[in-house]
């Protein structure tokens, strides 16, 4: 499944991503991907949520594709396109949002992500709109970014009562 969700990215990306300006993306790439490191790090004996595949082997194999290939997609695609006007600000950040929340939504009921901990859903819609509202803001303000996701990060384990000693 996810090698097929990983394609449908590339290709994607292939047609409507930034590719001249991947430069200036880079940033928010990085900034996308070290998000999901902090999660795979800091919460690695207390995951809220696993992948499972029939061909890839492990949670880690799939993070790690989707680090390389569907984020760099998605920011290439959702801030290369990304709309001045807030109307259709609105409606492109809707978009993305259904896509990759459709998409957890498929795997969950196919058995290829599975929760724990607490995590559902409806925490991952709320992480979903939180990271295409969080990604613009770091394109044009990295520290504003940072800053907000330190905050956010700190609510998560604390919501969650993470401990210092539940990390590895």
């Amino acid at each position: 499944m996810y090698i097929l969700i990983n394609v449908f990215f590339l290709i994607a990306a292939l047609i409507w991503g930034d590719w001249r300006n991947w430069r200036k993306y880079y940033p928010t790439i990085l900034f996308f991907i070290i998000g999901d490191f902090l999660y795979n790090f800091l919460l690695y004996k207390k995951s809220m949520w696993i992948f499972h595949d029939m061909i890839l082997p492990n949670h880690t194999i799939i993070t790690l594709l989707a680090m390389a290939v569907s984020y760099t997609a998605t920011v290439l695609i959702y801030l290369g396109k990304f709309p001045e006007d807030w109307k259709k600000r609105s409606l492109w950040f809707l978009l993305w949002f259904g896509i990759y929340l459709s998409i957890e939504i498929v795997n969950s009921n196919l058995g290829f992500i599975t929760y724990h901990n607490g995590w559902n859903i409806g925490w991952s819609a709320l992480f979903t709109g939180i990271i295409f509202i969080i990604l613009p803001i770091h394109h044009k303000r990295p520290l504003t970014a940072w800053l907000l996701s330190i905050v956010i990060i700190i609510a998560l384990l604390s919501i969650f009562d993470v401990n210092m000693n539940d990390m590895k």
